[in-house]
């Protein structure tokens, strides 16, 4: 009986879509380096931005496994597996400082057995007792505990005195005359016994010392030589934001001034809060400053004004995740399809473009959609129309679904797609700079229903003023495609007269309907 799915197709939806579902030889085997490589492949300490399914993960895990290879040691830390239940969910459970305490000791105790399975893994380490050593003492400074509350004490005493008195006489007859002798004892004895009893009523307070724990992590570093320790933290937005300036606080205490180790810090921009003012001090990392310059993953694989680097980018991510697939299946008839993925899977070059833009630069959204056009595709190849089926679905059934509870920024949404695509007949539209950081338009940005094409664009037309240029998700206009409204852009357009589709490709910053649709935000709080 045949598979419903050719081969091809099968193993588009095997692909693992989550770079932690994948063993580590797999994740350095099915990077794909779009540039960002040489940008965080430095000893500088560094933030890692991008939206969820950007690759942050990914990028992180082949760091390390680059620094292991180079004989460093690569501790990478997912924050979505520390804290409590009652400590990341309920703010009221204990103060802030003490919620962040035990965040930083989980943090710490994740380090520290990392720091172990190094250890076990390396036979060099493995005998050097100094190493061992300073990895012992960075678990004492992290694992202290004190009781506040109130301390009770009790004094007792206890006394004891005796004496004892005895005399005795003897006679005796003996050659030389009668003898006599006696003899008188007395003994005595006294015992005073003293008891301070102390009894303290309170609850345990974790405390870290940063200056034992400082000294503790440089005295590791040192330990190694050359060989440099590399601290991997991914999800740093999954930390509740009122605690992650008391991580980021500690790093820069802690971790950042310790020569031998590198800090890479992957985050979600709008999700991420590194400094803040506590009782009139400013705590945590002053990017810029303490950490080097961010990297943006959201900014290299925007199709637009990029298209090879974002064919050839997605050409080699199928390409290596089928040569995986190939070995982990021992299917020696898809490794020959690495080659050419273009022509082995899509009916033309066109049907294959259309899936890197329906992703919008989202590798893992390309995924998602390739594996549901590839289910409609059944024993064929995949064609346009699937193409579009497939993000329309994607973009109804996952990133919509992400709205829900977001009344509002759906509401802008539909605001944003009625002025721009059917008023203005625009797929882009430019945001003043100074608006770009509401919080509306910041959680469609998340959600993956709007993009950033470009930022500091200067119109033509207001001088004087800085844009971002913002594109609409193509899940959202796809049904529109063959309609009179229809934005004009980089994307294909169903042409009547020829019977067939046209590329209308126009430069952004020459391109009229985005010049025209300039979005004034404030004319939708007005209207709401």
């Amino acid at each position: 009986m045949s598979s419903a799915l050719s081969p091809l197709n099968r193993a588009f939806n095997q692909i693992p879509k989550r770079a932690e579902k994948q063993e580590g030889p797999q994740l350095h085997e099915t990077f794909v380096d779009s540039g960002v490589m040489d940008v965080i492949n430095t000893v500088d300490h560094q933030v890692i931005y991008g939206r969820r399914g950007t690759g942050k993960t990914h990028a992180l895990s082949y760091l390390g496994s680059e620094a292991a290879a180079d004989g460093d040691l690569a501790l990478y830390i997912d924050l979505r597996t520390i804290g409590s239940a009652s400590g990341l969910l309920d703010p009221q459970s204990a103060p802030i400082t003490e919620r962040a305490a035990r965040l930083l000791v989980d943090l710490l105790g994740q380090l520290h057995e990392s720091l172990l399975n190094s250890v076990l893994e390396d036979g060099s380490l493995i005998d050097d007792g100094n190493f061992v050593e300073k990895a012992d003492q960075l678990l004492t400074a992290i694992t202290s505990v004190r009781v506040l509350g109130e301390v009770e004490r009790t004094d007792e005493a206890e006394s004891k005195a005796g004496s004892k008195k005895g005399a005795s006489a003897e006679a005796a007859l003996a050659q030389g005359g009668p003898k006599l002798a006696g003899r008188l004892s007395s003994e005595s004895s006294s015992e005073d016994r003293g008891l301070l009893r102390e009894t303290r009523k309170g609850t345990e307070q974790i405390t870290l010392n940063f200056s034992d724990v400082a000294r503790a992590l440089r005295n590791l570093g040192d330990a190694l030589s050359s060989r440099r320790v590399w601290l991997l933290l991914d999800e740093w937005s999954s930390a509740p934001r009122d605690l992650q300036p008391y991580l980021a606080h500690f790093l820069t205490r802690c971790v950042l001034p310790v020569q031998k180790f590198t800090v890479k810090i992957a985050a979600i921009e709008q999700q991420s809060n590194f400094r803040a003012q506590v009782n009139g001090n400013i705590i945590g990392i002053e990017l810029g400053a303490d950490m080097g310059a961010h990297v943006n993953l959201d900014d290299f694989l925007v199709y637009e004004g990029n298209e090879e680097r974002a064919r050839s980018f997605f050409q080699g991510l199928f390409a290596k995740h089928f040569q995986s697939l190939a070995v982990t299946t021992s299917n020696s008839s898809m490794a020959l399809v690495t080659g050419n993925v273009v022509s082995a899977g899509f009916t033309d070059k066109r049907a294959f473009d259309e899936l890197v833009r329906a992703s919008e630069g989202v590798p893992r959204d390309a995924l998602y959609i390739a594996a549901k056009a590839a289910m409609k595709a059944g024993q064929g190849a995949i064609s346009v129309p699937l193409i579009r089926d497939a993000a329309r679905g994607w973009y109804h059934g996952d990133k919509m679904n992400g709205l829900a509870s977001l009344v509002q920024a759906r509401r802008l949404l539909e605001w944003i797609v009625a002025e721009v695509i059917r008023g203005k007949r625009a797929r882009a539209f430019l945001v003043n700079s100074a608006d770009a950081r509401d919080d509306l338009l910041l959680a469609l940005f998340d959600a993956r229903v709007l993009h950033i094409l470009r930022r500091g664009y200067s119109a033509q037309d207001q001088p004087g003023e800085r844009f971002d240029i913002w594109g609409i998700d193509y899940g959202a206009y796809v049904d529109l495609i063959q309609t009179q409204s229809a934005p004009l852009g980089a994307l294909p357009i169903f042409d009547g007269e020829s019977d067939g589709y046209i590329n209308v490709d126009v430069p952004m910053q020459d391109h009229r309907a985005i010049r025209r649709a300039v979005l004034d935000l404030q004319e939708f709080y007005a209207a709401s």
